[in-house]
């Protein structure tokens, strides 16, 4: 893993299960992407108190979904996937500008004595995590590792240019530096690491 000045690589966080504002307590679970930043922006305006409650929920079904998806495709990104196992939570989160916004969320649950973690897209993806449990949460670093040696199924390369990789195929690398972001509510510092990597990525000359 490659570090980059500034970033505290060591930080981590005292528990998945606390958040450290009400906004974050309202987000933590919500899996559909758009809702996520209508929520922060309704949020930041003052106006949290007259939001639809359909629109606060962590997860969508039936009508309401498809509602969504009849504004348009994007708007169903992160809205088909797989439901929380009980206890589970959200860490991180990889944000693809494909047509329908695809999302892949990193989770955590309490088992006893230890943290559990897997990895889901919304097409029942095969996905390896090189940590799979640990005892206290993740520094920093160690969830970087995560998507930086964390695979997909036929997906070329890790999880985190492995998305990049594939529409290079067909598209040259500076027009993909934004197709893929990582961020996390819990680990402020994350996206901020990625985007030096989606930078030197970009920088790379095609074959």
């Amino acid at each position: 893993m490659k570090k980059y000045k500034g970033i505290r690589y060591g930080y981590r966080p005292k528990s998945y299960w606390s958040e450290s504002s009400p906004l974050d307590a309202i987000l933590r679970n919500v899996t559909g992407e758009n809702r996520r930043r209508i929520i922060q922006a309704s949020w930041l305006a003052g106006d949290i108190e007259n939001i639809d409650p359909e629109i606060l929920r962590d997860e969508l079904e039936g009508e309401v979904r498809t509602g969504l998806g009849r504004i348009h495709p994007s708007f169903l990104g992160g809205e088909f996937l797989p439901p929380y196992l009980p206890g589970e939570v959200e860490i991180a989160r990889i944000l693809l500008k494909s047509t329908t916004s695809d999302v892949i969320s990193l989770r955590a649950r309490p088992v006893p004595n230890r943290i559990r973690y897997r990895i889901v897209d919304e097409y029942s993806g095969k996905f390896w995590l090189p940590i799979t449990h640990s005892e206290k949460p993740l520094t920093l670093g160690e969830l970087v590792t995560q998507f930086e040696e964390g695979t997909l199924e036929e997906l070329p390369g890790n999880l985190a240019t492995g998305y990049n990789e594939y529409n290079a195929e067909y598209e040259a690398r500076e027009t993909l530096r934004k197709f893929t972001t990582i961020e996390s509510i819990l680990y402020r510092q994350l996206e901020e690491h990625f985007e030096n990597v989606y930078e030197a990525w970009a920088a790379t000359l095609d074959d």
